[in-house]
């Protein structure tokens, strides 16, 4: 769903604080700026380690590091430079994908770099008539889908098995409801995990649901979600830490006082609403801090296993939006104070996390 808002993103303004979570305490974050090498908005990222991070955001650009945020090397897609890159999917430090946006819904592409950003090809330009891609994820290096907002009843998902071509699996999605549709939240209305595992949170209908798939797409059912749904709310960010805990946060676009997030511990079949987050504005943006790429099984000795960060935005101006931080899927919330300007957070582990957002600006999160 065409959305162009800033998100806010969690930042450690809470100094003395720790959260207790089992045995263990997790202290507040530390957070150290960056220099990305753009003034761009940043709007997606893309950790591959605790070294490699791809990002990537309007005017064509993406920026990449090789030694965690030291050094930050930015570039322009030539073709792209009038468009924006709403998900970004790092591979290592020589291959990526990107996911344009332009005017049109024929401007939509999923770009490859194999050269670390030197060249990059198009792998995928957009034929079908009113589709609007939001989100992609990838399970292997070359295996991968990309949503889209449903057109005339159908979802037209495209998919790739080689990394190289795609093709529509719209007919192996449930029917979509009337409306039904994903927010661009930064490219975390996806979330993949294991061999092939994968989530879609939708909504802007009278259901907010999670479209979920066990075998890397081939095949997908739907679960309904108690989160609010109706044309500007739904589910908006989806994350899971292995194949069966997970959280999904949402509310509604048009309004300051409208969030809610919900757990599931059954791989999206059933959700629970956590306790509603002390945030003004619908939550735009989860992630886990153990990180997406290293969550193939659950460590219940972890600190971090069930800590997530979220991001809210608000009318009208979409960049006063509001942070908070939960130690355990939503039992308990920590507002965090004095951070604005940033559209998406992601972490390799919990040394590692980084926020992008207005005017290139980078943070990166330690705990």
């Amino acid at each position: 769903m065409k959305k162009f808002s800033v998100l806010v993103v969690l930042i450690a303004a809470c100094a003395g604080l720790a959260f207790a979570q089992g045995s263990a305490t997790i202290q507040p974050p530390t957070a150290i700026a960056q220099n990305s090498g753009t003034t761009q908005l940043l709007i997606t990222v893309s950790p591959v380690t605790d070294q490699i991070v791809w990002a990537a955001g309007t005017g064509g650009t993406f920026v990449v590091t090789t030694d965690g945020g030291n050094h930050w090397t930015s570039g322009v897609v030539a073709g792209a430079e009038n468009d924006q890159f709403r998900d970004v999917w790092g591979v290592s430090d020589k291959v990526a994908y990107l996911m344009s946006i332009g005017n049109n819904t024929t401007d939509f592409r999923v770009w490859k770099t194999r050269d670390g950003g030197n060249s990059w090809s198009t792998e995928y330009a957009n034929g079908v008539t009113n589709a609007f891609y939001d989100c992609f994820g990838f399970w292997t290096p070359d295996r991968g889908f990309t949503q889209s907002d449903s057109v005339n009843g159908v979802f037209p998902d495209i998919a790739t098995t080689d990394g190289n071509t795609w093709h529509l699996i719209s007919g192996n999605l449930p029917p979509a409801l009337p409306g039904e549709a994903s927010f661009a939240a930064s490219g975390t209305c996806v979330a993949v995990q294991g061999e092939g595992n994968g989530w879609v949170t939708t909504g802007g209908t009278t259901i907010a649901r999670i479209l979920a798939t066990k075998d890397a797409g081939n095949t997908w059912a739907a679960y309904d979600t108690p989160l609010i749904a109706n044309p500007s709310a739904g589910g908006i960010s989806v994350a899971f830490r292995d194949a069966l805990h997970g959280i999904v946060g949402g509310g509604d676009l048009s309004t300051n006082t409208s969030s809610d997030a919900a757990v599931s511990s059954d791989g999206g079949q059933t959700w629970t609403l956590t306790n509603t987050p002390p945030v003004q504005g619908a939550i735009f943006c989860v992630a886990y801090v153990k990180g997406l790429r290293n969550n193939a099984s659950s460590n219940p000795d972890d600190p971090f296993e069930r800590a997530v960060m979220i991001t809210t935005e608000t009318e009208p101006d979409y960049s006063s939006g509001e942070a908070a931080f939960t130690p355990d899927e939503g039992t308990t919330w920590i507002t965090i104070p004095n951070a604005s300007g940033y559209w998406a957070v992601a972490f390799a582990n919990p040394h590692a996390g980084w926020f992008v957002g207005n005017n290139g600006s980078i943070l990166k999160v330690s705990f």
